[in-house]
C-alpha cells in the first residue's frame, strides 16, 4: 500500500518538478546572456529606432514601417488587413501556434485539448503582422536599438520564417482591422515557444538576449522600456 502512495505521489507531483525545473532554467539563463554587450568603443552605432512589445506573455518585433533600407510594406501589403491607419508608423511582427493564434483571441478561448496540442508542436505556425501607430507602442515597448546589419539580419529572419519567403495572408484571418495573418515555417512547441522566435531573432542578429527564451521577459530582461 505505501509502494502505491509512494508512486502515486510521484505521478502526481512530476509534472509540478518539470514546471519548476522549465522555470528555474528560464530563469537562470537570463544572468549567461548571449552577445554580451560590447563596450561603447566597439559597438556598432545604433542606427535604426526598433521595439520588442510584450503584453505579459507574448513578444513582438516592431520595426519602421518604412526607412532604413526596408520598405515592410512591400512584405505585408496594406490591402492585407481590412484598414490600415493612415498614421501607421510601425509595423509589429510575431510567430506563433496556429491554433492558438486563430481560435483563442482570449486567453478564455483556450481549451486543455488546444493546449496539448501547441505544447507537442502539432499545430504549425503563423506570423501575425500588425500596423501600428506610435500611440500603440506607448506602455507595451522595449527599446531594440539597432545597426544597420542588425536590422538586416532581422529583415532576413523574418522573411526565412515564411514558405519561399513570401507572405501569403490567412483569408479572412484578423483580430482588428490593422492586422493579418500569415503562412509561416515551423511549428511551437514546449520548448520553442512563440517568444523562442523572437530570442532565436535576436540572438543571430547580435543582440543581448537570454540564450533561451520561453517567456517573455526572458526577451525583454535585457532591453530597457521606453516609448518612441
Amino acid at each position: 500500500m505505501h509502494a502505491w502512495r509512494r508512486t502515486l505521489l510521484i505521478i502526481l507531483l512530476l509534472p509540478v518538478l518539470v514546471a519548476l525545473l522549465y522555470f528555474g532554467v528560464a530563469c537562470a539563463l537570463m544572468a549567461w546572456p548571449a552577445n554580451p554587450p560590447a563596450s561603447k568603443k566597439t559597438a556598432a552605432p545604433a542606427q535604426v529606432p526598433a521595439w520588442v512589445l510584450s503584453n505579459g506573455i507574448h513578444t513582438d518585433l516592431a520595426f519602421p514601417l518604412r526607412g532604413d533600407g526596408v520598405d515592410w510594406t512591400q512584405t505585408f501589403a496594406p490591402a492585407h488587413v481590412v484598414a490600415a491607419p493612415p498614421d501607421a508608423e510601425y509595423i509589429g511582427i510575431g510567430w506563433g501556434d496556429h491554433d492558438i493564434y486563430l481560435y483563442t483571441p482570449t486567453w478564455g478561448d483556450l481549451t486543455a485539448g488546444r493546449a496539448l496540442r501547441a505544447a507537442l508542436g502539432r499545430n504549425g505556425a503563423l506570423l501575425h503582422v500588425t500596423y501600428l501607430r506610435r500611440s500603440d507602442l506607448a506602455e507595451r515597448a522595449h527599446r531594440l536599438p539597432l545597426s544597420a546589419p542588425q536590422y538586416k539580419a532581422l529583415h532576413a529572419y523574418v522573411l526565412a520564417s515564411m514558405p519561399q519567403g513570401r507572405a501569403i495572408p490567412v483569408p479572412g484571418a484578423h483580430y482588428a482591422d490593422n492586422d493579418a495573418f500569415y503562412q509561416a515555417l515551423g511549428s511551437p512547441h514546449f520548448f520553442r515557444t512563440c517568444n523562442n522566435w523572437t530570442g532565436d531573432a535576436l540572438r543571430q542578429a547580435g543582440v543581448t538576449v537570454s540564450r533561451w527564451t520561453p517567456f517573455d521577459f526572458n526577451v525583454t530582461w535585457h532591453l530597457d522600456p521606453g516609448r518612441p
